[in-house]
């Protein structure tokens, strides 16, 4: 079984949790995730089966959207609502314009100091194991881009919001930066993963749907198939000698080279910035290898083997 699953992560389950559960709602052993949610967090988690998996270096980095509610009035250790107060609460909360302006210093290009209870390592080891062991350990920055950061309703002490930002970025964070810069404290009370590159939550299914469409054998209905990924690049058709030098991840002369589709281009992609990468493809419709061009020797290089055959 190859291919995506997109699942709507329901509260208190870890993102280990949701692929422990896939696997054995579907009985395969080869299965990942593209991308951690906090037990807190609900939503769009993409979990990767069989030779998907390979491609986790092209989804981990792609842009996410979130909804979600800050509760302002007192931060948290861990800047979300699971964690001990860690300053006093107050009750004097800001205005909705203040709130609004503290927001929109956070898009662009930022240096983020993620969560001290978070799965980012230090020195090998993952920052929530250290602070649970009491240990010390230097808080580095990350450099991520928020593209929007949207108020989206004001309840003192709650915040609505929207979000648009790169890989890497703690929506945990934010709203813990946001309480500082207010000067009230804040933490992060709800998230919901909405978007991942062109996945979108409306689009997921819950473990349950899974589960009953699993057991009438329609896996069509829950399984994006391997052809049908990464579209914004071009589709390379081989011949039989293309086809096996592929599967080998041996150079590929332009003769074998039966046709080469053009690429699908979201309105949110960007032509300029992105890599020329082609879908390699037996006549048969398997999707074999990612490879790029190599100018000097007029071939093209499997850089990522996806079937070996």
């Amino acid at each position: 079984m190859d291919g995506l699953i997109l699942v709507d992560k329901p509260q208190n389950l870890t993102s280990h949790d949701i692929v422990a559960r896939i696997r054995e709602l579907l009985k395969v052993r080869r299965a990942g995730h593209f991308g951690t949610l906090d037990p807190l967090a609900t939503g769009l988690m993409i979990v990767a089966m069989g030779k998907a998996t390979r491609l986790f270096p092209f989804f981990s980095k792609a842009d996410k959207s979130y909804r979600g509610v800050m509760r302002l009035g007192f931060s948290t250790e861990t800047y979300d609502s699971t964690g001990k107060p860690t300053s006093r609460e107050i009750k004097s909360y800001p205005s909705k314009s203040s709130v609004w302006k503290a927001m929109k210093k956070f898009e662009g290009a930022l240096e983020q100091v993620p969560p001290p209870y978070s799965a980012k390592k230090y020195k090998g080891r993952p920052l929530y194991s250290l602070a649970r062991g009491k240990k010390e350990f230097e808080l580095r920055p990350t450099r991520v881009s928020i593209h929007f950061l949207h108020l989206k309703r004001y309840n003192p002490p709650f915040v609505e919001f929207e979000v648009r930002c790169s890989s890497g970025t703690y929506i945990r964070s934010l709203a813990h930066d946001l309480g500082q810069i207010l000067g009230c404290g804040a933490h992060l009370s709800a998230l919901s993963r909405t978007a991942v590159a062109n996945f979108h939550l409306q689009d997921c299914l819950t473990l349950q749907e899974i589960k009953k469409l699993a057991e009438a054998k329609k896996i069509e209905k829950f399984l994006l198939p391997l052809e049908s990924l990464l579209p914004e690049f071009p589709k390379m058709i081989l011949d039989e000698r293309g086809s096996r030098l592929a599967r080998n991840g041996s150079l590929i002369l332009a003769e074998n080279v039966l046709k080469i589709a053009p690429t699908y281009l979201s309105l949110s992609t960007d032509s300029s910035q992105l890599e020329i990468i082609f879908r390699m493809f037996s006549q048969e419709g398997k999707f074999l290898a990612l490879a790029k061009k190599t100018p000097e020797k007029n071939c093209f290089h499997p850089f990522l083997v996806i079937d070996s055959g």
